[in-house]
């Protein structure tokens, strides 16, 4: 993989070998996930519940690996990856989902193809086993971008997708939770000290690239408080010209900063004018034209740009006051992440080997 400025020498000798290396790297695929971020600590998680984050994240992202490494595409990478986080009750989104202050369950989703910049959202649901699966009939099966309440919860029922009753989304602990809350025994910002939304972004072998979230929202939220899960822009955005993102994290703050569509926006910017500085390192000849030109199709932006692409933004976002982070995903096979707070649940893996799960902020 090339680098972003690459030095005259380097760049006369791709030659032949610049078309051999872009001919192996359509087999070329990467993934990233999330589970949530925030005051994610050592002292507050048991070594019993450490394993089995881990083992919940790595099964989701063997399930999308798989996928992206037999060819198949990034939309139904994310799709799968999110659906077996859904169905986990340690997370915050399907099964294990918060309550509101009424104690129902609101449900939020997303997912967008970057393609063709296909989207679907859906907002405030109950009933859908698996909201992923809504957002996605949104976007294949609908002239809409994104439906709430009980218009997406029919539109669910039309799709045949599979239904459950309200006690499906309810654990002990979210019950605990909201039981605390109510009694004010606890604030709702001790009760969401971590932000349990799930998500995945991923590119495949075809350079395409996807995103999707979902979330239960937060806990004791009221009058139809909706957050940046599905918002395409703030909390989901995908680009095959600049990278998809997934967000987790105080919603309000992404929206206000449009987090997933700033850092993508930042490096389809980026991109041209590394190009351009990188095509001043090549030697002119005797007329003063240079000798090598570099084509877009033999270029990256290295890894270091990406991570400070996306450190700035939620920098920006830790400055007005909110906390999260973000999965990124890249058109040259990157996958990554970068957070403001104490941990993230979280794991990535590409075709070039790289394959991890992580929780603490101080874990690669």
């Amino acid at each position: 993989m090339f680098k972003a400025i690459l030095g005259a020498a380097a760049i006369l000798s791709l030659g032949s070998a610049a078309l051999a290396q872009a001919d192996t790297d359509d087999a070329r695929w990467s993934i990233a996930i999330h589970g949530g971020a925030g005051t994610i600590n050592r002292d507050k998680i048991t070594p019993e519940q450490d394993a089995t984050i881990r083992a919940a994240l790595s099964e989701a992202l063997a399930a999308g690996s798989k996928i992206l490494k037999d060819g198949g595409k990034a939309i139904d990478a994310i799709t799968a990856t999110i659906m077996i986080l859904e169905n986990d009750p340690n997370f915050n989104a399907g099964k294990g989902a918060v309550f509101t202050w009424d104690k129902t369950n609101e449900l939020d989703s997303s997912i967008m193809d970057g393609s063709d910049l296909s989207a679907g959202a859906v907002a405030g649901i109950s009933g859908t086993k698996n909201p992923i699966l809504l957002a996605r009939a949104v976007k294949d099966k609908s002239p809409h971008v994104m439906l709430s309440g009980a218009g997406a919860n029919q539109f669910s029922r039309e799709q045949g997708l599979q239904q459950v009753t309200p006690d499906y989304y309810a654990t002990p602990y979210r019950l605990q939770q909201i039981e605390d809350v109510l009694a004010k025994k606890v604030s709702v910002a001790d009760v969401d000290y971590k932000y349990g939304t799930v998500g995945a972004v991923a590119m495949d072998q075809e350079g395409h690239m996807a995103a999707g979230t979902s979330t239960g929202g937060m806990t004791g939220k009221r009058w139809g408080r909706i957050g940046d899960s599905p918002i395409i822009g703030a909390g989901t955005y995908a680009d095959d010209r600049s990278c998809a993102i997934s967000a987790t994290g105080s919603g309000e703050y992404f929206i206000r900063l449009g987090v997933a569509h700033e850092i993508c926006a930042r490096i389809r910017m980026r991109w041209p004018i590394a190009i351009a500085e990188a095509q001043l390192t090549v030697p002119k000849d005797e007329e003063g034209n240079y000798t090598y030109a570099i084509h877009a199709s033999e270029f990256m932006l290295s890894d270091e740009e990406i991570q400070q692409i996306a450190d700035d933004v939620i920098a920006e976002l830790g400055e007005l006051g909110g906390d999260g982070g973000i999965i990124y995903a890249t058109p040259w096979g990157q996958a990554g992440y970068s957070f403001n707070t104490a941990g993230m649940y979280r794991g990535r893996a590409t075709s070039e080997g790289e394959q991890s799960v992580s929780i603490y902020g101080d874990e690669d």
